[in-house]
């Protein structure tokens, strides 16, 4: 039997998310990390998830 793994907020519990695509510049700019970013419906808790460098970052 396959089980389904589902996003829980470690917070409140919540189950409910908005989700965005954001990007992080490092510390002297020279690389990018894209991130997906999870913010809990109920208490606003915030979640990032690696995506991968970037070197396109024109800011």
């Amino acid at each position: 039997m396959e089980e389904k793994r589902r996003l829980v907020c470690p917070l409140c519990g919540g189950t409910d998310f908005r989700v965005e695509e954001g990007k992080l510049d490092s510390k002297w700019g020279f690389t990018a990390h894209k991130v997906k970013i999870v913010i809990c419906k109920n208490c606003g808790y915030v979640m990032m998830f690696y995506k991968g460098r970037t070197i396109w970052d024109f800011d």
